[in-house]
């Protein structure tokens, strides 16, 4: 590079220091030592975010820093445009009791324009998985780590979610959200610690990211529209699930999804559309699952309109939801069980539209 071209290129990054500004949680308090609770002085850091009406950034830097609970609101907030850059872990309290009833760890609410870089997650839910694989009855349901609600404009690159006591990631009424890089896990027999879940949004991406949980990989409640999930490796876990739909009579239904480039190891299910046997008038449409690799799945591909986990207290009346114009596209790989494909649809409101094309699955060679 020529020394005007670096001159050029320093006038350029100055210019843009200039106009961001740069709030450090040590700076409000924060300590990275693990032990001292860090919430409040994020919450300052964000709070001095909010009110500028320039770009900025909140900076965590290296350590580890312990979020007793977080919540981030933008309501009021001046800029739209605030960078969270990590380079340190935040981690929940190890002790369930803590946290273990409130609804979200750290929450991020009507918040527009936020890009979050670098850094983990640690939502430290061991405690209390044991505790309901113990089959205590006085368990706590636990705490989503990371959740958007109601936010517009959200990107996450790069980020490490782990080991939440419940959801790892929520995706709630949100609009235009990019999940690009991420690694998202928890071991295989944690009770129900789906990777992302996405409800009531649209235009959400997930892209090139690794996902292992006990329970779905990604999974897609009612009200979605127009979803794009390509490039993840998922395993262990459930599987890529549209659902479970149609517990509620009224029900937004979900639309325009494409899932591609996919592989599914070990999982116990790979694509899969669940509704229960119940009234509704939600609906799944226009649906693409395609490129996807299976390894050892248990279901490789499973449409159940009669869905009811662990069979108890199942409704039996017949599932409303409508699924139509639904594509399986390049699906190879092998199958764990004899049944690699099963479709099971609604006898009160049958599946239409239901395309299989080049569909190589194979059972012990």
């Amino acid at each position: 590079m020529s020394p005007l071209a670096i001159f050029f290129l320093f006038l350029i990054n100055s210019s843009l220091a200039a106009n961001t500004n740069i709030y450090n949680v040590q700076n409000y308090g924060a300590k990275s030592d693990g032990e001292t609770d860090s919430s409040e002085a994020f919450l300052s850091a964000w709070s001095a975010a909010c009110a500028s009406t320039s770009s900025s950034t909140i900076y965590v830097p290296r350590g580890n820093y312990l979020i007793r609970n977080a919540y981030f609101n933008g309501k009021r907030c001046q800029s739209n445009a605030i960078t969270i850059r990590i380079d340190g872990t935040l981690l929940a309290p190890s002790d369930y009791n803590a946290i273990g009833n409130e609804e979200n760890w750290i929450k991020f609410e009507k918040v527009n324009g936020v890009s979050i870089y670098g850094g983990t997650f640690d939502g430290q839910g061991a405690s209390l998985w044991a505790c309901k694989n113990s089959d205590y009855d006085d368990c706590p349901d636990g705490t989503t780590a990371l959740n958007f609600y109601k936010s517009n404009n959200i990107i996450m690159s790069g980020v490490t979610v782990q080991n939440s006591q419940k959801f790892q990631i929520s995706i709630d009424g949100c609009r235009n959200v990019k999940l690009q890089g991420l690694k998202v896990s928890a071991p295989g027999d944690s009770p129900n610690t789906d990777g992302i879940h996405v409800k009531l949004s649209s235009g959400v991406s997930i892209m090139k990211s690794q996902i292992g949980t006990g329970d779905d990989c990604i999974s897609i409640g009612p009200g979605n529209s127009n979803l794009w999930i390509e490039g993840i490796a998922c395993g262990p876990g459930h599987g890529i699930s549209i659902g479970s739909l149609g517990w509620k009579k009224q029900e937004s239904g979900v639309q325009n999804v494409t899932i591609k480039t996919v592989t599914f190891s070990g999982t116990t299910n790979g694509v899969r559309v669940k509704t229960w046997a119940r009234p509704s008038n939600g609906f799944v449409r226009n649906v693409l699952f395609q490129h996807i690799v299976m390894v050892n799945v248990k279901n490789p591909i499973i449409i159940d309109q009669n869905y009811c986990p662990n069979h108890q207290s199942c409704p039996h009346k017949g599932s409303s939801v409508k699924i139509s114009d639904v594509t399986y596209q390049d699906i190879h790989g092998t199958s764990a069980t004899k049944v690699a494909v099963k479709i099971d649809c609604s006898k009160r409101n049958p599946c239409s539209g239901i395309t299989l094309e080049d569909l190589n699955l194979s059972y012990n060679d």
